[in-house]
């Protein structure tokens, strides 16, 4: 059974930077597109960046780009934000998702003080 595990949240303050990871379990990683997304107290879910397979295709949200970095490693079978930057308003839990599998994990709290 294929799981997601998220990691690397916690408290930052304004400008500073934080990398989260996302552990998926199962064989067929490198076959699977992935997204972060994001949800702040109040507000509905929304999406921060996607990756295809092989990372040549990458979207990001306007309100990261040139902030968040969305990367892969299919050796290691697990995915990344890389985020600097971050304001306050980045404050959400943030959620991995396997877009194939329509699989969530659990998610992980990212605090940004100003």
């Amino acid at each position: 059974q294929v799981q997601l595990v998220e990691s690397g949240g916690g408290l930052v303050q304004a400008g500073g930077s934080l990398r989260l990871s996302c552990a998926a379990s199962g064989s067929t990683f490198s076959l699977h597109t992935f997204a972060w997304y994001r949800q702040a107290p109040g507000k509905q879910r929304e999406l921060v960046a996607s990756i295809d397979t092989d990372g040549r295709s990458i979207n990001y949200a306007d309100s990261v780009k040139g902030r968040f970095t969305i990367s892969r490693d299919n050796a290691k079978n697990t995915v990344y934000l890389q985020m600097n930057s971050l304001k306050p308003e980045d404050t959400a839990v943030y959620y991995c998702k396997n877009l194939l599998l329509k699989l969530w994990g659990q998610g992980t709290q990212v605090t940004v003080s100003s």
